[in-house]
């Protein structure tokens, strides 16, 4: 019988799941390895640049795995939706069933109330052969075969079918093999053939499909290799032949490549980290027991801090994350101190930092110490100079073929200013202005249909050092006691 209700009474909910924050300025583009044997369509999810959401639009794209060591765009997945909460973002999946798959050696499953469990990982059904003795059984005829939770495959017989009353099944045929993916199918290339595009080369449709430029590229864990992180740093430039990005990228920290903090700067070396529009992170992050990779951490991290700055690009660094600690590519614990940090710091590579929380701890590029312009040094500027360069294009593509007159000079000088003086006004850059400069107009380009804008841009570079002079002042004490 229900309780009789008579009088006023309170009942509390879970609170809700909280909305990611959305922005665009720091688009994530990743590119990596997916469950995608899980979906209904693999094929669909493969060389093709995805745009999710949310972790549910994401799971339905390419599938998802807890193993972040074998699929790697599961933990920018996890990072971005689960431990700091922002989107949208772009994936890109290499990994082909097809192409990188193993045979599954063949091995006997128990029946138990009618249904068998594979605990073997990545199982492909199509490819699945399921026998009862001898008698090999149909799918959808003789049994049913689904993929459970955790990635095994559960098989239900069905009654009447070849299998019925069977207290065993033997089961062979194909499994996915993540490991089999290289950083040449990262890397991809463009089939001559067919055009096709794949790996990194697949950036290129982002902004056609999509109609959004990239922000950050990053390739989780694939980008410890040199030529994916070289491949990472040519297409942060010219994409599409006109836009520009940035790329993050991990600094090994295996047993291979820089397991002290006094190391990341030959490691660095070995990667060939110098560009501009790099940024190396060294270390892992772990929340729990579980480890995800500097650059995804770091991708997220700046997309987050953009989307909290009117999607304007910022300053990631020094910027806190909810993660439980540091650690090597092995799960070794890592504790850094200020000094150290900053070590990794001068050797133009990021870390993290415990400093009443962690935080993400660097200001420059892969480009410094050999390069300290500041547009180029740090990250901050190059960022901001690389998006409103993108920014001017998309705004004004609409005037190219229209009348070489003043009118349009006028229009682009005055609209542009107004959007840099409103930069300039919320602290964003000292000075953001465009000119029209005759002196680099000739008759000569002008006949030739050719103008000239000249834009000054000063980004406020970060307050990477602040001092405090402490002195003891004895004039006080005697004006004290006096």
């Amino acid at each position: 019988m229900a309780l009789y209700r008579h009088g006023i009474y309170v009942r509390e909910q879970e609170t809700s799941t909280i909305a990611p924050l959305n922005g665009t300025a720091g688009l994530q583009i990743v590119v990596g390895t997916a469950p995608v044997h899980l979906l209904e369509k693999p094929a669909d999810a493969i060389n093709k640049p995805m745009l999710v959401y949310s972790k549910a639009e994401a799971v339905a794209a390419v599938g998802y795995s807890d193993d972040f060591a074998s699929y790697t765009l599961c933990e920018a997945i996890s990072a971005a939706f689960s431990v700091v909460n922002v989107a949208p973002m772009v994936l890109i999946n290499v990994l082909d069933p097809a192409k990188h798959s193993a045979e599954l050696a063949e091995t006997t499953v128990q029946i138990n109330g009618g249904v068998a469990v594979v605990e073997e990982k990545g199982v492909l059904l199509a490819e699945m052969k399921v026998k009862s003795g001898e008698t090999e059984l149909a799918a959808d005829v003789d049994y049913t075969a689904v993929y459970n939770a955790d990635g095994t495959v559960s098989i239900v017989l069905i009654e009447g079918g070849k299998g019925d009353g069977a207290t065993n099944l033997t089961v062979s045929g194909k499994k996915v093999d993540p490991k089999l993916v290289t950083a040449a199918d990262i890397v991809g290339g463009v089939d001559a053939a067919t055009g096709k595009e794949t790996g990194l080369e697949a950036v290129r449709q982002v902004y056609p499909k999509l109609g959004m430029t990239p922000g950050i590229l990053t390739a989780p864990r694939f980008s410890t290799d040199p030529t994916v992180s070289a491949a990472l740093q040519a297409k942060t430039k010219e994409i599409n032949g006109v836009f520009k990005c940035v790329c993050i990228a991990d600094v090994d920290s295996s047993a291979n490549g820089a397991t002290k903090y006094a190391d990341v700067k030959e490691q660095k070396e070995a990667q060939a980290l110098t560009d501009p529009n790099a940024y190396g992170v060294w270390g892992y992050g772990k929340v729990g027991d579980v480890m995800y990779s500097g650059s995804t951490l770091a991708a997220a991290l700046t997309a987050y801090t953009d989307a909290q700055n009117d999607d304007i690009p910022a300053n990631p660094s020094n910027k806190t994350i909810a993660i439980s600690a540091m650690c090597l590519a092995d799960g070794t614990e890592v504790l850094l101190d200020q000094d150290q940090a900053n070590v990794v710091n001068s050797y133009g590579v990021a870390t993290w930092l415990n400093m009443n929380g962690f935080r993400l701890w660097g200001n420059r590029t892969c480009a410094y110490p050999g390069n300290t312009d500041p547009k180029d040094a740090f990250f901050s500027c190059r960022r901001y100079m690389s998006w409103r360069a993108n920014s001017f294009i998309l705004t004004y593509f609409q005037k190219v073929d229209s009348p070489l007159n003043k009118r349009l000079i006028e229009a682009v000088v005055d609209s542009e200013n107004v959007r840099g003086n409103s930069y300039v006004a919320i602290g964003a850059a000292a000075r953001d202005e465009i000119m029209y400069l005759e002196e680099e107009n000739p008759v000569t380009d002008l006949m030739n249909g050719k103008i000239t804008f000249h834009q000054y841009m000063t980004p406020y570079t970060p307050a990477e050092d602040i001092e405090d002079v402490i002195e003891f002042d004895p004039d006080a004490l005697v004006s004290a006691l006096s």
